[in-house]
């Protein structure tokens, strides 16, 4: 008996017979087994040039650190014998500070941008050099103290046994501006121009020393030896350990969960949109996914920031003087958590809305690919300094985990703050994303329509 065709089948209402499977070389398969490999081939390529593309981004902004690393300054200010009443010594701590500093400036490797500054250009005051390293003008200072020579000739002549070399001078950071520049590039180079000075200063203070014979040292060796040294002052140290994933790998699921909320609450608003009622009009549905995600990153980002306060993040301790070392202040006291909160709730929707947009445009399995991109851009901005990557990299500064993180260390540590700036740009990827919502949603329904996804 003939086989029935799948078409007198249906005609009939006679269920057509299954076809049989067969083998990958069947010749039924040449076909398709080129369509396919095709296909395969096609989308590798593809994969394998936007891999390349994307993972250069993140591997790109560390490409030119060394050439770079100018850009961390670092001041030299002596104020050795320039100020009332220490103007009639004799100054030798400072100049042989200088005179290192000046010969790191000129040398051919790669140094921190050191520079000798007046310090005229502070009033003579070196309080004057804090403020301004807490103003994030430069990223750390060397100071030499009005008094170095001065204090280091009177012990010696008055066997004061209570003197410090440590009271020389100082050496001003800000670790919790960038918890990585600081231990990686920024110490171990002022460590190396501090053993540079011990070196230089050693020589020619026992050259003086050796002029006046009769002083009793033995009462102040350490006026001896070492002599001077520099007090490492912090203004606002980095820490506790457990701040790290709140201004860095941690912001990372701060895109992710704001990138998922959109596959899990589709199918929950197309309910307007499907079933045995009239479907809602398009105006009212754009308005409500708006409004229902801005409510559910509000819920969304407090489950996120209680993290940070379950596991003993300080948002409590009130703010400090900016000249003054702090361990752990906050910069806004008590309500530290909730400018948090409002921050992670503003940052979740302007990483989240862009995300929502791109998934109804490009949709499925297209928004992958975003979610790369978007991680990979925002993480290589906003986890690394800027400062030392390539110029085309200036637009992180607008990208918003980069305003995130600056926002967050000023609420944590109460580092310089920017974040009114922080809040507008993170507010301006919001009203971006909101005014083409409309659009992004109204070429989804095109596709639909075209059977396109």
């Amino acid at each position: 008996m003939a086989a029935v065709s799948d078409d007198v089948a249906k005609e009939n209402g006679i269920k057509p017979e299954p076809l049989s499977s067969v083998p990958f070389w069947h010749p039924t398969l040449k076909g398709v087994r080129l369509r396919v490999t095709r296909q395969w081939a096609q989308m590798n390529l593809f994969l394998c040039v936007f891999i390349m593309a994307i993972l250069s981004l993140y591997w790109s902004i560390l490409f030119r650190v060394e050439n770079n690393m100018p850009s961390l300054k670092v001041w030299v200010v002596d104020f050795d014998g320039q100020v009332e009443p220490y103007r009639t010594t004799t100054p030798l701590v400072g100049p042989i500070v200088t005179r290192i500093a000046a010969d790191l400036i000129k040398s051919p490797y790669n140094q921190l941008g050191y520079t000798i500054r007046s310090p005229a250009d502070f009033g003579y005051d070196p309080m004057a050099v804090r403020q301004s390293i807490y103003d994030e003008h430069a990223y750390a200072a060397v100071i030499v103290n009005p008094n170095a020579t001065a204090l280091l000739e009177a012990a010696v002549a008055q066997g004061n046994t209570s003197y410090d070399p440590y009271g020389a001078g100082q050496i001003i950071i800000i670790s919790a501006r960038d918890q990585t520049s600081y231990p990686t590039y920024i110490l171990p180079s002022i460590y190396t121009f501090q053993f540079a000075v011990s070196s230089a200063f050693g020589p020619a203070w026992a050259s003086r020393l050796a002029q006046t014979p009769s002083l009793n040292l033995s009462q102040v060796p350490q006026a001896v030896n070492p002599g001077v040294a520099f007090t490492l002052l912090d203004l606002r140290p980095f820490g506790p350990p457990v701040a790290t994933p709140a201004v860095t790998i941690g912001l990372i699921y701060l895109i992710i969960i704001s990138f998922f909320s959109f596959p899990f609450l589709m199918p929950i608003h197309m309910q307007y949109a499907m079933g045995d009622h009239p479907p809602l009009h398009f105006s009212h549905m754009v308005i409500w996914r708006i409004m229902s995600n801005i409510i559910a990153y509000f819920f969304l980002s407090l489950c996120y920031s209680l993290v940070s306060l379950a596991y003993q993040i300080p948002f409590s301790n009130p703010s400090a003087p900016p000249t003054q070392p702090a361990a752990n202040p906050n910069a806004y006291g008590k309500a530290s958590f909730f400018v948090f909160w409002m921050l992670n709730w503003v940052g979740m929707s302007a990483l989240g809305f862009p995300s929502e947009n791109m998934g109804m445009i490009l949709g499925p399995p297209w928004s992958a690919l975003w979610l790369i991109f978007w991680v990979i851009t925002n993480v290589a901005t906003g986890f690394y300094s800027l400062d030392l990557a390539p110029g085309f990299f200036a637009w992180g500064y607008a990208w918003p985990l980069h305003n995130i993180v600056a926002a967050s260390r000023t609420i944590l540590f109460d580092t310089h703050s920017r974040i009114g700036l922080s809040f507008g740009i993170l507010f301006a990827w919001v009203g971006f994303s909101i005014a083409l919502f409309p659009f992004s949603a109204m070429f989804m329904l095109w596709k639909k329509k075209r059977g396109w996804s």
